[in-house]
């Protein structure tokens, strides 16, 4: 088998106050702040990012720009549908607790069963949308067979057939 990278390392994304977005990745997400670098670019100016880590050593990596130009230059695009976002896996328990500490602090959120996972969905400070997903006991004991299908099932859903293959799921979104 070709050789493929070992991990995502990291997922990157502008905010406007990094203060405001460690107080959600830390203290709703429960990611720790693992590494900060402060550097400065001759176009950009002076910008700091910060790492907050996955369970598999990956990381959420979050931008901040001194520049409010730079900010307003480079943030989320307004128009992004829902998506367009990050998906962390998670235990139920610590969806759960995720949507317990949501809750707490007032943040909207809801939640879908898509079958194959359950997905809690919520936006950081800056508006990006979050997914913190459970996958379901039946994928997980057919995982295997799952990923020996999709290049068949990829390649059946592109010629033209789009017949659903979820029959996990009980209602469409």
């Amino acid at each position: 088998m070709a050789q493929t990278p070992s991990r995502l390392h990291h997922s990157a994304l502008v905010v406007k106050d990094l203060a405001v977005s460690r107080t959600f990745y830390e203290g709703i997400l429960g990611l720790p702040l693992v590494a900060t670098w402060c550097e400065t670019s001759e176009r950009l100016g002076d910008y700091c990012h910060a790492f907050f880590a996955l369970g598999d050593d990956s990381a959420v990596a979050l931008f901040q720009f001194a520049r409010d130009d730079v900010y307003q230059l480079l943030k989320r695009p307004d128009k992004l549908s829902a998506f367009h976002h990050l998906a962390l896996n998670a235990s139920q328990s610590l969806q759960d607790e995720i949507r317990g500490k949501a809750e707490a602090a007032g943040i909207e959120h809801h939640r879908v069963d898509h079958g194959m996972c359950i997905s809690l969905y919520l936006d950081d400070p800056d508006g990006h949308k979050l997914e913190i997903t459970c996958d379901c006991e039946q994928v997980v004991a057919q995982a295997e067979f799952i990923r020996h299908r999709a290049p068949e099932e990829l390649e059946r859903w592109l010629a033209g057939d789009r017949r659903t293959n979820n029959d996990i799921r009980e209602t469409s979104i």
